[in-house]
């Protein structure tokens, strides 16, 4: 089996490593910065801090503040336009995935021109993008590390999955003293969303005994520190092994990529602006109880990494512990309990399932599914299991 490794060719980690990042930051030759955020860290004076750091190091930066929490096409439109009217020759994101994502398709629009409409799907652009550093204030998404895109068009209310190996930051910084400070609520959906992301690699068709080997840690990790760092924000330790928990499960996925719990979720943050870990917490065991007779033993080793006893359980009893595990966790870190909570309607279920089944991710899926199965799932995810 031929495969590649797709990953940052630098990644600075662990407790107060901001500063050795710009450090190796001085040794790029870079000029001017644009950096692609939100309104909140910027208004709580994160990017200011980074603007200081670089100036230490003779680096000049733009703020770029527009990023929504579903980034849109609009949001990579005005972030490019302020990146070619103040000439910044490198692009720093700043933040979880939205920034990360937001400036991914600005630094790819500005060198490959066009659209970012223009790079929906696989390898789509022909240039390496304008370089991208990514500085990681959540456990969750991975995107400061992976190839993979994700950006609204609002003209059709989809997320368009951007996969492309361009868009892969040449630097990567996962500092757990930048998320200290987040809600209860969102390292929930965070951390949710980077276990979603380490099954689906595992259960993946594309899956290589490397990703398999992340994928695995990276849910043991989880497993052990999730809960400890929703209700111990201040828990640093908890917040470094989440870190690395997610990068984990980003090296996984950035190579063995996603499945059904993704394609599903992207049509449910773009049409209805929803959290996209929330979503894939919902989703997360019902499709893998569609993959079961397809995935049983690999679920059965899921729920092993979660820490259950799987000893005497033989293959479809070990994956059924799997998602038990999944659930329990999902209800003692405060998810929400189905998707009718987040105002999602039967009615626009259809829909989301046949453009569900356009997206990229679920190539990958170990189950084939037709339009009924997809509908089927979001139906059982409505309410509580």
């Amino acid at each position: 089996m031929v495969s590649s490794f797709f990953m940052p060719s630098v990644n600075v980690m662990g407790a107060g490593c901001l500063q050795d990042a710009m450090n190796a930051l001085k040794g790029y030759g870079f000029k001017r910065a644009l950096i692609v955020t939100d309104s909140v860290l910027n208004q709580l004076g994160v990017a200011a801090r980074i603007e200081a750091l670089l100036a230490e190091k003779d680096i000049d930066a733009v703020v770029f503040d527009g990023t929504q929490p579903n980034p849109t096409a609009g949001n990579v439109r005005a972030g490019l336009a302020l990146l070619q009217a103040k000439r910044c020759d490198f692009v720093i994101s700043l933040g979880g995935g939205s920034p990360h994502d937001c400036a991914k398709g600005i630094a790819l629009c500005a060198t490959n021109g066009g659209d970012i409409c223009d790079y929906e799907g696989v390898d789509r652009s022909s240039k390496p993008q304008l370089p991208l550093v990514a500085i990681n204030t959540t456990a969750g998404t991975a995107s400061e590390m992976t190839r993979f895109c994700i950006i609204t068009d609002e003209t059709r209310h989809i997320k368009m999955a951007i996969v492309d190996r361009n868009v892969t930051p040449i630097l990567s910084v996962n500092d757990p003293e930048l998320m200290l400070a987040k809600p209860k609520g969102l390292t929930a959906a965070t951390g949710m969303d980077a276990l979603t992301h380490a099954v689906e690699a595992y259960v993946s068709t594309a899956a290589t005994p490397i990703t398999d080997a992340c994928a695995l840690k990276a849910v043991a990790l989880i497993a052990s520190h999730l809960r400890t760092a929703v209700n111990h924000g201040d828990n640093l330790s908890a917040r470094e092994h989440m870190a690395y928990a997610q990068f984990l499960a980003g090296m996984a996925f950035n190579n063995a990529s996603l499945g059904y719990v993704h394609a599903m979720a992207h049509q449910l943050g773009g049409f209805y602006d929803l959290p996209h870990g929330v979503c894939n917490a919902l989703l997360l065991p019902h499709v893998q109880a569609f993959n079961l007779p397809t995935s049983a033993a690999r679920l059965r080793d899921v729920a092993q990494a979660m820490g259950v006893d799987v000893q005497g359980l033989d293959a479809e009893a070990g994956a059924k512990a799997c998602l038990s595990a999944i659930r329990q966790l999902a209800l003692d870190i405060g998810i929400p309990k189905g998707l009718a909570e987040l105002g999602v309607k039967a009615a626009d279920i259809p829909l989301l399932a046949s453009n569900a089944l356009k997206d990229a991710c679920g190539l990958t899926n170990p189950r084939r599914a037709t339009q009924a199965d997809i509908e089927a799932i979001f139906h059982g995810a409505m309410t509580a299991a």
